[in-house]
């Protein structure tokens, strides 16, 4: 009996041990997707989750009728762009679309894809904030995504062809990993000259995005 009581006394009287810190899971981010009542959605598709994953990459393969383009994302780079651009891949909201813009001048090599109705008009019904640091840059085989100005993001990309000599306010999503012999014959295939001749306007022949996936 006395045993016992002195076991008990023991244990009353230890210090308490420190409680283990809760195991942390993977970074994460979070996103505003702001509705645009004024750009309503060209398709009908549901925003990405506000919490998104913020580390990691992942795969993307663009199919076109030229040629398929396999692009690297950057999670940890642009967490809220890369959710949304495979989230907008799951829903096939690029699936049988254009690319309505190409350029090749001194300044700007890109094709610019991802509006449904013709160059900058036709996005996901919703927009969100950059994720730029201001030192990007936009060397050959880059993906990022266009803008009508800052925060404007939402289903318009570009691939740049050959580079691109622009502010760092487009926000860089990956690098194209294979698939650049793909761009290279949409630009050999030639672009529908402006009135004062710059190449800057429709690709000659159309270039569609058959699928993309995001894996």
């Amino acid at each position: 009996m006395r045993l016992l009581l002195a076991v008990l006394m023991m244990a009353v009287l230890a210090p308490a041990t420190a409680q283990a810190e809760p195991i942390s899971g993977p970074p994460t981010a979070k996103c505003e997707f702001i509705p645009t009542p004024e750009n309503p959605a060209a398709r009908p598709v549901q925003p990405p989750p506000a919490t998104v994953p913020a580390k990691g990459t992942m795969k993307v393969t663009i199919v076109t009728n030229y040629g398929v383009v396999i692009a690297k994302l950057d999670r940890a780079n642009a967490p809220c762009g890369v959710e949304n651009f495979a989230h907008l891949a799951r829903s096939w909201f690029y699936t049988m679309t254009r690319c309505w813009r190409l350029t090749d001048t001194a300044r700007l090599g890109v094709l610019q894809c991802g509006d449904i109705y013709r160059a900058e008009e036709g996005g996901p019904g919703y927009r969100f904030a950059d994720e730029v640091t201001g030192k990007e840059t936009y060397p050959r085989g880059t993906i990022a995504y266009g803008n009508q100005g800052p925060g404007t993001n939402g289903s318009e990309f570009f691939i740049v062809h050959s580079f691109a000599n622009i502010r760092p306010v487009y926000t860089v999503m990956g690098h194209v990993t294979h698939g650049m012999d793909t761009l290279d014959r949409i630009v050999k295939a030639g672009i529908v000259p402006q009135p004062d001749g710059t190449l800057d306007g429709a690709p000659k022949k159309p270039v569609r995005i058959l699928h993309v996936l995001a894996h």
